[in-house]
């Protein structure tokens, strides 16, 4: 039951009251003048001796988890891949009603069809219901909104009811406008019988609707750091009656440069609240985060120690050239869509390519809409929307929607442009086999890519994925130039062709599919269909381009007439020698590279 603060005093404003929850104001110190968020904001001088107590343990064993051996534990801990590191952790709950939530909890649960709880959440519930300080650490899709909201439930439940004047007893800080919402939209779904209000405060939205939230009072606020910072120092809300803090993604957040703000916030923040950082990652930065703001904490972790992929991914590797990649692209999607659930994102590198991309697509019948950091807040909403929905079942994105875009029945996800790390990689083809379903990711994968081609097979082989042979021999190279050569010669060949070469390459891949010959292109050989004959151990078409480059040059299905003469293959000989030559002078790079992607994928290279 939810107490009062009976006769202790409260503000009602920032601009009147007592400081009885810090000794510090939010206004600027004399003289100074601010460039930076959060300049105006000063480090608060606790008195714990002065602030209201409050609870913070909520948890009792269920019996059925007291009967559990310590053998039990570590079975079960093994078996889901759950480590624990620090002292006094409780033991994992094997099913929801072990965690004692209360019944308005449960029968959300249960409209869900939630059946038992993930690896986080079996560790993590009881964990955070026991007012532990804790860092998890799991891969996307694993379960962990829920496994900090419940409990912040619990543990709102139990605190007097807010007051006016009152900031939120929960905050919880993400890096982007689109987890904010996610997870807004869940606290509304679990929250709404026991009449906990929350809202979202992020930018690129009107700032009237959001204060008016605040200033009615939440008990739950989800925010990005750079608008609560904003709303801090305008004396909006206040973080005085902020018992639980939920950092999520803090790896993204710090990522984003957002540690300056996140340090600033949680100045603001009775030391002695409960602090619950999530992560998919645990670089140095989060690590010096956590040893920094979190006191006695226990870390969780699912999965590999180190960064790693969602093993319920099929992960299908395309060693291709540049001007490869819209070709293969628009073959894959006629597979796709073909496909009763045909949900799918496809990652960019830039802006600008992402709307080129998607003006392309819907230009040739595709249901494609785009999303990325220009878009105005309304415009997101709305395409998000629409992609939910399945009217729109492509989405392509920059790394905006990378993170936090949590959609239940995602099934496929294309890199057309690979990311700049590992971490994003993993992040990017963690939109599908969301909640233990099943996904597939494709990845265009150019020698420019070479740098990041060792951290992609780690990635493959930790989660047990066919590798690409291609793939393999570009490592072997050693070599970075081909990257060079593939986006120059690219370029090259838009503005020559006097020697008709990059005609012929048009035309044979334009040709085959008008012709309906799809097994006569460079990539002929079906995505879909090859993962299904092989048990899903496959890695894509490109793996045998080379050969089917070479079969059809033999044949002359390649290029655009069935009617070729011996004396237009020995012309074609002659040509690929100077070709060849050219190929030398202008892009110095080692003989094995010419072997790896064969002469035709050189052409497109160069020409």
């Amino acid at each position: 039951m939810r107490g009062s603060y009976g006769d202790r005093d409260r503000d009602r404003g920032r601009d009147r009251g007592s400081h009885r929850f810090g000794s510090s104001r939010g206004g600027p110190p004399a003289g100074k003048k601010f460039g930076n968020p959060g300049d105006r904001l000063r480090k608060k001088r606790w008195d714990l001796d002065e602030l209201p107590k409050f609870e913070k343990n909520f948890y009792s064993e269920h019996p059925e988890v007291q009967r559990m051996s310590q053998y039990d534990v570590e079975e079960y801990r093994q078996k889901k891949e759950i480590t624990v590191r620090g002292s006094g952790c409780p033991k994992p709950v094997t099913n929801f009603h072990q965690a004692h939530f209360p019944q308005y909890v449960m029968d959300v649960l249960m409209q869900q069809n939630f059946k038992e709880p993930t690896a986080i959440q079996a560790q993590g519930f009881p964990l955070a219901l026991s007012g532990r300080d804790m860092v998890g650490i799991a891969q996307t899709g694993s379960g962990k909104t829920l496994s900090y909201l419940l409990p912040a439930i619990v543990h709102i439940n139990h605190q007097p009811y807010l007051e006016r004047g009152d900031g939120p007893i929960c905050l919880v800080l993400a890096p982007t406008r689109e987890l904010a919402q996610q997870v807004q939209q869940v606290a509304s779904d679990y929250g709404k019988s026991s009449r906990i209000k929350s809202t979202c405060v992020y930018g690129g939205a009107p700032k009237g609707p959001q204060i008016r939230d605040l200033e009615r009072g939440v008990e739950i606020c989800i925010a990005t750091p750079g608008r609560l910072i904003d709303f801090l120092e305008a004396g909006k809300t206040n973080l005085r009656r902020c018992t639980y803090l939920v950092l999520d993604e803090a790896d993204r957040m710090l990522d984003m440069g957002f540690e300056p703000q996140i340090r600033k916030i949680l100045d603001q923040i009775r030391p002695d609240r409960q602090t619950l950082m999530w992560s998919a990652t645990w670089p140095k930065e989060v690590r010096q985060l956590a040893e920094d703001f979190l006191k006695d904490s226990v870390q969780i972790n699912v999965g590999a120690l180190e960064l790693s992929a969602n093993h319920n991914i099929l992960q299908i590797v395309d060693v291709c050239m540049e001007s490869e990649k819209d070709h293969k692209l628009f073959q894959l999607m006629e597979e796709i869509m073909a496909e009763k659930e045909n949900k799918t994102i496809i990652f960019v590198e830039t802006k600008k390519r992402c709307d080129d991309l998607t003006r392309r697509m819907r230009r040739d019948g595709w249901p494609a809409m785009c999303i990325h950091g220009d878009k105005s807040q309304p415009e997101r909403d709305w395409v998000l929307s629409e992609f939910r929905s399945g009217k729109a079942p492509i989405l392509i994105a920059t790394d905006v929607a990378s993170r936090g875009l949590d959609v239940e029945d995602v099934k496929f996800v294309i890199n057309y442009d690979y990311p700049n790390s590992s971490e994003d990689y993993i992040h990017r083809i963690g939109r599908t086999a969301r909640s233990n379903n099943k996904g597939t990711a494709y990845t265009f994968f150019t020698p420019g890519n070479l740098r990041q081609a060792r951290e992609l097979i780690r990635v493959l082989e930790e989660a047990r994925q066919a590798i690409n042979p291609k793939l393999l021999q570009l490592v072997d190279t050693g070599r970075g130039g081909g990257g060079g050569g593939g986006e120059g010669g690219s370029k090259e060949s838009r503005g020559s062709s006097s020697n008709g070469y990059s005609r012929d390459s048009r035309d044979g891949r334009s040709g085959s599919s008008r012709d309906g010959d799809r097994s006569s292109s460079s990539s002929s050989s079906s995505y879909r269909d090859r993962s299904s004959r092989d048990g899903g151990r496959s890695y894509g078409s490109s793996s045998n381009s080379h050969d089917q480059y070479q079969n059809n040059g033999s044949s002359n299905g390649q290029y655009s007439s069935s009617r070729v003469t011996n004396t237009h293959t020995a012309q074609q000989t002659l040509h690929r020698q100077s070709e060849m030559s050219l190929f030398l002078d202008i892009c110095p790079i080692n003989i094995q590279m010419m072997s790896l992607f064969g002469l035709q994928h050189i052409k497109c290279a160069v020409l």
